[in-house]
């Protein structure tokens, strides 16, 4: 046990001690634990405010995300209406131009045709001619003779077309 004068001197400094904190140290004490309390309060505060931007930039993201890819299917529903177009149009195109070929092709047909029976109508007057003046030149005098002579014009007028066919 200590000393009754020591016990005493502790108590004094002990209510000295205690005089000067309640004095000067624990208002400061009490200030910087409501000052922290405060700023925890705030610090709260901001970080409930910035969740709620969070999510408000989350809807706001995935609204434009909806409207880029609503822009999106636009331009490619565009595009591919663009490509048919573009692909009925050829066609379109083609075709008119296979049908003027076509009209040109028959316009060229019928023209070497014609040029073709002319040709051939010429030759047949031509052979006409020939056979006719080999009969009146020559006399005939039986019905043998006569076919005799006929053959040989027929088998001339085959030798002259194939020549003729072949140049």
């Amino acid at each position: 046990m200590p000393d009754s004068g020591l016990l005493f001197w502790m108590l004094v400094i002990f209510l000295v001690v205690l005089a000067v904190l309640a004095k000067w140290g624990f208002p400061v004490i009490t200030s910087m634990v409501e000052k922290r309390k405060d700023y925890i309060d705030e610090s709260l505060r901001l970080a409930k405010s910035a969740d709620e931007k969070m999510a408000n930039l989350t809807k706001e993201q995935a609204r434009i995300i909806g409207e880029a890819r609503a822009e999106q299917n636009r331009i490619l529903k565009e595009a591919a209406e663009a490509r048919d177009n573009i692909i009925r149009q050829a066609r379109e195109q083609a075709r008119d131009e296979a049908d003027k070929l076509l009209t040109e092709a028959k316009t060229l047909i019928e023209a070497e045709k014609e040029s073709a029976l002319s040709q051939i109508r010429s030759q047949v007057a031509m052979l006409s001619v020939n056979v006719a003046e080999k009969i009146l030149r020559e006399t005939l005098s039986s019905d043998k003779e006569q076919k005799a002579l006929i053959d040989r014009m027929v088998d001339e007028s085959l030798k002259i077309d194939k020549s003729q066919a072949g140049n």
